[in-house]
């Protein structure tokens, strides 16, 4: 699929906006595959090809249903509060983003001179350890970062 989406984008041709999972029409059942490889036709071209090659996996509802249902990979791992667990597409590499502590809307009047926004920089490295998802969703500890050993992600950026 990876191949064939990249030799489309390659001949300028678009890509299909939607990858169909089989409906359960009559004389269709040898054509059905399990929706799990779907999902891992998906998971095949997230981060391994352009966005733009990539379709949206939907099941469509049947009859009187609720039309093109999106199913993707969930790269959410778990939610509390204060953040976010999610994982990548590159095979294990756990990672959390912390919400806001008190999310208010800042709208930008164009008037720099005032502009209190700053980009808080500390803690910006990537952690080489990590004790697990409970570590990863306290307070009291900066880990942000869960990463498998041998990770290639890992010896890829060390190589650079």
């Amino acid at each position: 699929m990876k191949s064939l989406m990249q030799k489309l984008v390659r001949e300028r041709v678009r890509p299909p906006y939607y990858l169909y999972q089989c409906d359960l029409s009559e004389g269709l059942t040898h054509f059905r595959t399990p929706v799990g490889k779907g999902i891992e036709i998906i998971e095949s071209l997230i981060g391994h090809t352009s966005g733009f090659a990539v379709p949206t996996y939907v099941i469509d509802a049947p009859p009187g249903g609720g039309g093109k249902i999106p199913v993707m990979p969930n790269y959410i791992i778990s939610w509390s509060t204060n953040k976010v667990v999610l994982r990548n597409y590159e095979g294990g590499v756990i990672s959390t983003y912390r919400e806001p502590d008190n999310y208010q809307q800042i709208f930008c009047d164009r008037n720099c001179e005032a502009c209190t926004l700053q980009l808080k920089l500390d803690d910006a490295n990537e952690s080489k350890g990590g004790v697990g998802i409970e570590k990863l969703l306290s307070d009291y500890d900066d880990t942000y970062m869960l990463i498998p050993q041998d990770n290639e992600r890992v010896d890829r950026r060390n190589d650079e």
